[in-house]
């Protein structure tokens, strides 16, 4: 049943006129390449965030899982790495004589030939648990920036190349089990952060699913067929029935519906569109059947071009560069010069070479501490099992990091701070011998027997109100203006603007009015002929996002919106919750501009949103994150997902990520700056004290760091 009503805010039209179209006019110029690349943030060997590509598109949705599969490999491999270097270092503990020292068991197991087997296992230890880190290392000299993977390079190198030397003959005390137990470190340190960072982007792959996989051509005969969406052409005739998705982009033929576009133009309500309108691919079909003829296929569509400004978005987002990372360059440099120096002043002082190579050794194992491969992996681990409780999904570490230096978040409105539900949210009543029940039940009598979503607000706050609804009699539309009825034994009427002024009549109260001007759709309630009430019908607001700003600006973060929704909406939903600023009428591409304004002005900006129209804002923002209950392409697209679909939790995110870099500080202070100590002591400074730092004491006081680091990580606590 065909079900007419009045316009947005009050203003005369016909029909459920459209409000403003937060959607796609003026996106044809926007010339895009495809959906061919997607970016892998685990290119590179050590397992940090690379930017290579992978193929894909529409019609091949499994290259989008290609940086996951890749990612999911990397983590199994670190897991596997580490178990059979830990099983094979228990041996090597209990047959190395340097170990076996440290509790006074030094003839304990020992037996012919015992340190040849020692270096067996420890061979396969360094070439099987050490690959992973030469990788990392050729590909840190490739970059010229020597990090991490160098110095565990190094370190494990010289370890081994000297042992091996000392099993064959050299004088001095091999270090096999202190090799052995640093790699086993290492390769837990990177498998823990690895797990704790999730890929970066299904995002495209989400995107593309928003299409059907096929569409009902219509034949000149009047038949339809079935047929994949790849093989429909410009001019091709198609039906889209009630419920499903348009397609690809075109213009109606035949029919009349209302579209639910929200997704992808962030228009808080279905809009109405009949013969000679155009309609996106992915929009949901309403209540109408309708015929389209396409306009846009592949490239051309409004979609692909929403689904190039993420990949452009993404490929272009720069990462920060790990604390750990920049303290392993300086640790790096550090440990290579003194180690040289070591080896240099003791052999020109006059001791043994086997001396000098052991002091010099002594410095490069104790210069990468073992707490050093944890300092940061521990705390992720904890910080993100915390965020998990919390109902926070950290997808992307960094921009997790960079949570605490916040300065403004940008809220979408519909769905973010709103409920996306059309519902009502004032009843005026213009007669005394009305009430606000009175009105609403009447009217809720009369939209009891259709589906329109402004019906459905209707009958549904009568519903929640627990009023007694009767059932209507001689139900009849009226084309362009409303429906009426008879309930209760008088005649209803529920219309818009434009039905009273063609039958002469005319409201003047001041709260209408004042309820046009925030943006809302007004309906009135007519008995016999009369207006008895007006129903105002708005996206309502959620509760939690008075609090949530509340929140955010406590700590001193700017609270904003974007939106695709008309100006009117917005500065009301703006008022009421106390924004401090707003912009309205928004298409998806100018939500990334606006966002990068922002940033350039030397702001850090987080992006909230749950639409697909968000997806190139939350890719551009310094932090960009989704409602959970959002589609999958905003979830792909953000940095953390709120799991529990409340926007208070964004504060929480702000306050764990600055309690998480406290630890992270604390951590990597202790696990480097012990090494002003450890790396003169080593060296022998204190030789002449009688005081020499052996390597076997160096790895006691390398236990310890990493004791202390992983107690401080566990003392991290969930804000409030």
């Amino acid at each position: 049943m065909e079900h007419e009503h009045m316009g947005a805010g009050g203003t005369a039209g016909d029909g459920h006129m459209e409000p403003h179209r937060g959607g796609h006019d003026g996106h044809e110029g926007h010339a895009v390449a495809g959906v061919a690349e997607v970016p892998d943030p685990f290119a590179t060997p050590e397992g940090h965030h690379g930017h290579e590509e992978h193929q894909g598109g529409h019609e091949a949705p499994p290259a989008a899982h290609a940086g996951h599969e890749g990612h999911g490999d990397m983590v199994a491999e670190f897991r596997r790495r580490f178990w059979v270097c830990l099983a094979l270092t228990v041996p090597v503990l209990l047959l190395s004589p340097g170990f076996r020292g440290l509790f006074g068991l030094e003839d304990a197991l020992a037996f012919t030939g015992d340190k040849y087997v020692v270096f067996a296992l420890c061979t396969f230890i360094y070439l099987y648990g050490g690959w992973p880190f030469f990788k990392g290392f050729a590909a840190e000299i490739r970059k010229r920036a020597p990090g991490m993977m160098t110095l565990v390079s190094v370190a494990i190198s010289v370890a081994y190349v000297y042992s091996g030397a000392v099993t064959f003959g050299l004088g001095g005390m091999p270090l096999f089990w202190e090799l052995a137990t640093l790699t086993d470190i290492m390769l837990l340190g990177h498998w823990l952060e690895m797990r704790s960072v999730l890929g970066a982007s299904r995002a495209l792959e989400g995107l593309a699913r928003l299409l059907p996989g096929d569409a009902h051509l219509l034949g000149a005969d009047g038949s339809i067929t079935d047929v994949p969406l790849e093989q429909v052409k410009p001019g091709d005739l198609v039906l889209v029935r009630p419920g499903e998705k348009v397609p690809v982009d075109g213009r109606i033929q035949k029919g009349e519906t209302s579209l639910d576009e929200s997704m992808l133009t962030g228009e808080s309500r279905p809009v109405t569109r009949g013969p000679g309108q155009e309609v996106i691919g992915g929009a949901v079909n309403g209540e109408g059947a309708i015929e389209v003829v396409i306009e846009k296929t592949g490239d051309d569509t409004y979609l692909s071009q929403v689904i190039e400004l993420v990949r452009t978005a993404q490929q272009s987002r720069s990462h920060t560069q790990d604390l750990a990372d920049r303290a392993a360059f300086w640790l790096t440099v550090v440990a290579l010069v003194s180690g040289s120096i070591t080896l240099a002043v003791w052999l020109l002082i006059g001791k043994t070479f086997a001396f000098s190579v052991e002091r010099s050794v002594s410095v490069m194992v104790i210069a990468c501490p073992h707490a050093l491969g944890l300092a940061i992996p521990l705390v992720v681990a904890v910080s993100t099992a915390l965020a998990a409780g919390g109902g926070l999904l950290v997808r992307d570490r960094s921009a997790f990091e960079r949570s605490r230096l916040l300065q403004v978040v940008v809220f979408d409105k519909t769905g973010t701070l709103t409920e996306g539900r059309f519902g009502v949210t004032d009843v005026v009543v213009l007669s005394p011998d009305a009430t606000e029940d009175l009105v609403l039940a009447s009217a809720a009598g009369v939209e009891s027997r259709s589906e329109h979503p402004i019906a459905r607000a209707v009958a549904g706050e009568a519903g929640r109100r627990g009023l007694r609804v009767e059932a209507p009699e001689s139900f009849a539309a009226l084309p362009g203006k409303g429906a009426k009825a008879v309930v209760e034994g008088r005649e209803v009427t529920v219309a818009g603007p434009g039905y009273l002024t063609e039958a002469g009549l005319s409201v003047t109260d001041p709260r209408v009015g004042e309820l046009s001007g925030q943006g809302k759709t007004v309906a009135f309630v007519l008995w016999d002929g009369q207006p008895v009430g007006a129903i105002a019908m708005s996206d309502i607001v959620r509760q939690e996002s008075r609090e949530a700003v509340a929140r955010l600006k406590g700590m001193g973060i700017e609270c904003m919106m974007l939106t695709g929704d008309n100006a009117r909406v917005a500065e009301w939903v703006a008022r009421e919750l106390g924004l401090d600023d707003y912009f309205a009428e928004v298409l998806p591409h100018q939500k990334a501009d606006r966002i990068r304004e922002i940033r350039e002005s030397g702001k850090v900006v987080a992006m909230v949103g749950d639409g697909v129209n968000d997806a190139p804002a939350l890719t551009a923002a310094d932090v960009g994150i989704a409602i959970g209950a959002g589609t999958d392409v905003a979830v792909e697209s953000a940095d953390i997902v709120l799991v529990r679909n409340d926007p208070r939790d964004i504060a929480s995110i702000a306050a764990l990520s600055r309690a998480t870099y406290r630890k992270m500080a604390q951590n990597l202070g202790w696990a480097t700056g012990y090494n002003a100590f450890a790396i003169p002591a080593a060296a022998g400074v204190l030789y002449p004290l009688g005081i020499l730092l052996t390597p076997a004491l160096g790895a006691v006081f390398m236990s310890l760091s990493t004791i202390i680091v992983a107690i401080n990580a566990r003392r991290l606590r969930a804000p409030g």
